[in-house]
């Protein structure tokens, strides 16, 4: 029987912070513009997020173990390469994390605007084609642009919308600064995963691009995110204090130059997800004292 702690470590909480940030940042913006926030809908928001997180890691468990292109990597534990956990079991897990965050999203929808049921049913779609079905797009070099999609624009922009009901100009920029570091933290994994994802067959952006490229798309990544706080600053200074968190983004930057092993570059993964967490923690807090 899978232990507790294993289905922990197989939702890979060090990645959690990607669903965190987003609406961390969007009812921070929401709450610049007006003064006010509905805490039901921001919590309701928040379990959408970490339900589809936690429902897509999980798919991506199962649908890379059962393809058996989890045979040989390193990283976080996988529950259905290591046989910790049969395919089924971590396929219903993953059913009943998406399945909360869309009774979530229900309940959200019903308060705000019935157009969120749109919204939601695309969200759960990517979070299941992600390396699901006959044609995951992860495969195809499409998920750092999904990624930026729904973890940057869908989410951030989304969370202001469910407490202004509408989405300001800050909210946008803010969704390019949280969404690009969520790629980040996607490219780092990738290339950590180059010369395994080319042997199994899956074409990852970073198996495609190759290491160099890749390194060069990692820091490009950052520096956008970075750039895009000015924007959101010109309305709201508060949010130039995201730029405090930029001395986190020294490490994994070196890490992902000068790696040349799988086990280094998944410091550089944590440390990514570390400097999203930090860079959306402060962006949060300045916008909200703006």
């Amino acid at each position: 029987m899978t232990r507790p702690t294993e289905w922990l470590q197989g939702a890979r909480p060090r990645t959690l912070g990607a669903a965190v940030s987003p609406v961390v940042v969007g009812t921070a913006v929401a709450y610049a513009e007006v003064a006010h926030v509905g805490w039901e809908r921001a919590v309701l928001a928040l379990v959408v997020a970490l339900g589809l997180q936690v429902g897509v890691n999980y798919a991506n468990d199962y649908s890379d173990g059962v393809r058996g292109t989890d045979r040989d990597r390193r990283g976080p534990l996988r529950l259905t390469a290591s046989g910790l956990a049969t395919p089924e079991a971590v396929r219903r897990a993953s059913a009943l994390a998406i399945a909360i965050s869309a009774l979530a999203g229900l309940a959200l929808a019903m308060i705000v605007t019935p157009w969120l049921l749109l919204v939601g049913s695309l969200a759960i779609a990517a979070a299941v084609f992600y390396t699901g079905g006959p044609k995951p797009y992860g495969y195809h070099g499409l998920g750092e642009l999904m990624v930026l999609v729904f973890f940057g624009f869908v989410a951030t922009a989304g969370s202001t919308f469910v407490q202004l009901e509408r989405i300001p100009e800050p909210a946008w920029w803010a969704s390019l600064t949280v969404g690009l570091l969520a790629c980040a933290i996607l490219v780092a994994n990738n290339l950590r995963d180059v010369e395994t994802d080319r042997a199994a067959g899956k074409r990852t952006l970073a198996a495609r691009l190759g290491v160099d490229h890749t390194r060069s798309l990692y820091l490009g990544c950052v520096a956008v995110a970075f750039g895009a706080v000015f924007p959101v600053a010109v309305d709201h200074h508060g949010a130039f204090a995201a730029l405090l968190a930029l001395p986190l983004a020294i490490e994994p930057a070196r890490l992902v130059i000068t790696a040349t092993t799988p086990l280094v570059l998944v410091r550089a993964l944590v440390t990514t997800a570390r400097l999203q967490l930090a860079t959306a923690l402060l962006l949060g807090v300045g916008l909200w004292l703006s």
